[in-house]
């Protein structure tokens, strides 16, 4: 069961980001790496928080991010490259389950992936994992949404 106390969490983490971020930030890559740092330690499911940068439409490589390490090059397939390619939120319940699915660490059990878009195209995913099944459903695309879009001035 998702915690009940996830919506007040997401509000009370925005204004936290809004207040570093918003003129604050010297760039993209200090205000991901402060949107993980935040996400990753204020939402106990988060067993991985970060950003792969679209490299070309075949292949990611890895940002910022919290949590174990992680695989510096996505290629070909997976969760990630499917949100690329689609330019929509992917929320999965079960990796085992996805077709593809790149285990970058075999404790990830669920996965959801936003797109960063710029001018119509991907530049970049926002990955969240966590080693407990069903941790994301479509109740987290608006707030994590509502986060990415702090970085709309920085793209």
């Amino acid at each position: 069961m998702i915690d009940p106390r996830r919506p007040g969490r997401y509000e009370r983490i925005y204004a936290q980001l809004r207040g570093l971020i918003e003129g604050r930030s010297p760039n993209l890559i200090a205000a991901m790496a402060t949107i993980c740092a935040v996400l990753h330690h204020k939402m106990p499911h988060h067993f991985w928080t970060g950003f792969y940068f679209v490299r070309d439409e075949n292949s990611l490589t890895v940002g910022p991010y919290q949590g174990a390490v992680a695989c510096q090059v996505l290629e070909g397939r997976g969760v990630c490259l499917h949100c690329v390619r689609t330019a929509q939120p992917v929320v999965v319940p079960n990796v085992e389950e996805f077709p593809g699915h790149i285990a970058c660490d075999s404790r990830s059990k669920s996965e959801i992936c936003l797109p960063l878009i710029k001018e119509g195209r991907v530049v970049a995913v926002l990955d969240i994992d966590s080693d407990k099944l069903a941790q994301f459903d479509q109740d987290d695309i608006a707030p994590l949404e509502r986060i990415l879009a702090l970085l709309n001035p920085y793209v």
